[in-house]
């Protein structure tokens, strides 16, 4: 029989340190490509039409001068810790650095939201999905679907098209998003319409398609309501596309479209006539969609922030959403990101960082003489470290 002969107590404390280093701006300048380092605009906003492909999941880089130095110097600057010490009445909170699990423990987690009522009848088939009971959610939805029911010829196109605990059919997905779409259910028009536009498993029709993606639109759904403002958008170019599509793109911002959301700040940015009030929010769209990881909207971000354009000029800030967008492989980002360690811009100056992100941009083939030149100015030894880093450089 094992016993315990005395009890061990871990204390946790996460303490963090920061230092942020404000470099003074240089004077204006101007380099062979046009770029102005100064009082004018710094960096040109990049074309919206090169957007790249979408991923998730970027995580923000530092946002002190050197993005791969950990500056420890105000952790270093605290006094110990005594084992076994608690926070007293007298600490104050410019004493604690960062967060101190202490303040954390014990203190009572805000109301749940009442959740809505919910007096309908529950959906069987539905439920067998959401639990991974596929076989029985066929089993439930099949009938229904059958006798005309949307929601569930939705529900059986989803699992037939995914092949969900059934042989992957996307003949037969297609016609019960076919049936689903006639009966009116949004999300089987969306997919349906998709289906109409690329001509595989159903003929295609874009008339058709079109009209499918509109009524899904009307009808709420948000995917639907981006493909549709892109649809006015290319089939009417100009002021009246734009004009047209905007409503359509606000409702699919709205409801966390991060491709909506950059494309909204774009329209809000260049169309002359929006209202004062929408055209203020343009750089908080451009913010939501650079957060939801959209790399475009980082980059473009990074340039608004830097430039001051659509709100106050924050060279950190600006550091710091090009170095995100950077370092998941954004050519341009990386580009303009060489040009701000080059002129200490929101980070300090730094010739070799900045001679690496020269070297990814121009093996990506982006070409820039003002930085061939700066390169080329460089002694062998910083071009040999910044070539290094350039080759042990991975996309996050």
């Amino acid at each position: 029989m094992r016993s315990i002969s005395s009890h061990h107590r871990l204390i946790l404390a996460a303490l963090t340190g920061a230092c942020l280093a404000l470099a003074s701006p240089v004077l204006g300048q101007e380099s062979e490509d046009g770029l102005e380092i100064g009082d004018a605009p710094a960096i040109l906003p990049a074309d919206p039409d090169n957007a790249g492909e979408i991923e998730r999941g970027a995580r923000p880089s530092s946002s002190t001068g050197d993005a791969n130095t950990l500056d420890r110097g105000d952790r270093d600057s605290l006094p110990p810790v005594t084992k076994g010490a608690k926070p007293t009445a007298d600490d104050k909170p410019d004493d604690l650095q960062g967060i101190n699990i202490y303040l954390r423990m014990g203190a009572p987690l805000p109301e749940v939201p009442p959740e809505k009522p919910y007096n309908g009848k529950p959906d069987e088939a539905y439920g067998a999905f959401q639990r991974g009971l596929f076989l029985t959610a066929v089993d439930k939805a099949l009938p229904r679907a059958q006798l005309g029911d949307p929601a569930a010829q939705t529900l059986l196109a989803e699992i037939m098209s995914r092949g969900l605990g059934v042989k992957r059919d996307l003949k037969g997905a297609a016609f019960w998003y076919g049936q689903a779409a006639q009966g009116g259910d949004p999300s089987a028009m969306f997919k349906y319409a998709l289906l109409l536009m690329e001509g595989r498993e159903v003929p295609q029709d874009r008339a058709k398609a079109d009209e499918f993606m509109r009524r899904a639109a009307d009808a709420g759904n948000a995917s639907a309501q981006f493909n549709w403002a892109q649809i006015l958008v290319s089939g009417t170019p100009g002021v009246r596309g734009l004009t047209a599509a905007m409503p359509y793109y606000e409702k699919a911002a709205e409801q966390g479209i991060a491709d909506a959301q950059y494309a909204l700040a774009q329209v809000y940015s260049a169309l002359k006539d929006v209202p004062p009030e929408k055209k203020a929010r343009a750089r908080e769209w451009m913010l939501r969609a650079a957060r939801a990881g959209f790399d475009t909207a980082q980059l473009d971000m990074g340039l608004w922030l830097v430039n001051g354009y659509n709100g106050p000029r924050d060279y950190e800030a600006g550091y710091r959403w090009l170095s995100i967008a950077a370092a998941r492989g954004n050519v341009v980002a990386q580009n303009r990101i060489a040009h701000l360690y080059i002129n200490a811009l929101g980070t300090g100056p730094n010739p070799v960082e900045a001679a690496k992100w020269y070297v990814l941009s121009r093996r990506a083939g982006l070409t820039d003489p003002a930085l061939e030149d700066f390169y080329l100015g460089l002694n062998e030894d910083q071009q040999k470290q910044a070539i290094d880093l350039a080759n042990r450089f991975r996309r996050i």
